[in-house]
């Protein structure tokens, strides 16, 4: 009895020691592994969502500044414009009267230099106001607003010295609106229309880009390799060819 009872036991400890320590199933070891494989997969592309967000936040400010900048500059050339017009209104007006035999004015019934309510003032004014509200609208992504107000702007002011950054930035409502045929005949007419403007190097990039939204990879390349040769310097050189780098080679 007694060699009965400690062979149980024995058997009894092989037991227990085996529920203790057990050996690893191959299956789950390999379910493991999976699921590291897939949680490390869930944190790259968690990653890679993050960047882009990042990127479009990024161009999103870039944008802004450029407008911005663009905002002050044609504040300035406006006040410039204005100037030279009333300077120009004022010599008219002083040689009219000069060759008249007098200022006129008071109590001859004539008006003052620059006190008429309408002029050419006025005019600079106007326009300023009506590109102002067109760039107001497109930063405010109102890109429906946005175009129909540039189209107004350079059907009224065809001539304005910042006809050329309507032009533009109506490139850009119709971008952003993701109406891409629109947005490429404009950018491609700021540079047919003002060859040596500051907006050239961009509008050919934003040219570029558009062909490629339309899948015309070919149009694209060719596109892209004239804004590096004719703006070597510029920063829409540099994101030309790297976006150069990213398109197929056999892109067509």
């Amino acid at each position: 009895m007694r060699a009965v009872g400690a062979a149980v036991l024995v058997s009894c400890l092989a037991v227990s020691a085996c529920a203790t320590n057990p050996e690893e199933d191959p299956v789950q070891i390999k379910l493991n592994d999976l699921d590291a494989r897939l949680q490390r997969i869930e944190r790259a592309n968690q990653s890679v969502v993050d960047m882009a967000q990042k990127l479009d936040a990024s161009q999103s400010e870039i944008r802004s500044l450029r407008g911005r900048i663009d905002e002050i500059q044609n504040n300035e050339d406006a006040l410039k414009r204005q100037q030279r017009e009333l300077y120009s209104d004022l010599d008219k007006r002083l040689t009219a009267a000069t060759a008249g035999g007098g200022v006129s004015g008071g109590a001859g019934g004539g008006t003052v230099p620059g006190a008429s309510s309408g002029g050419a003032g006025g005019s600079a004014a106007a326009e300023q106001a009506a590109y102002s509200q067109a760039f107001d609208a497109l930063k405010s992504s109102n890109y429906a607003a946005a175009i129909a107000g540039f189209n107004s702007f350079l059907q009224m002011y065809p001539n304005s010295p910042i006809a050329e950054n309507a032009q533009y930035w109506l490139g850009e409502a119709h971008y952003a609106k993701g109406e891409y045929d629109q947005a490429a005949q404009s950018f491609r007419t700021v540079g047919e229309r003002w060859p040596n403007s500051r907006k050239s190097p961009d509008a050919l990039l934003k040219l570029g880009f558009s062909q490629i939204e339309m899948k015309r990879l070919s149009d694209a390349r060719t596109t892209l390799a004239d804004v590096t040769r004719k703006y070597p310097d510029s920063d829409a050189a540099k994101l030309a060819a790297e976006r150069l780098r990213k398109l197929p080679a056999d892109a067509r």
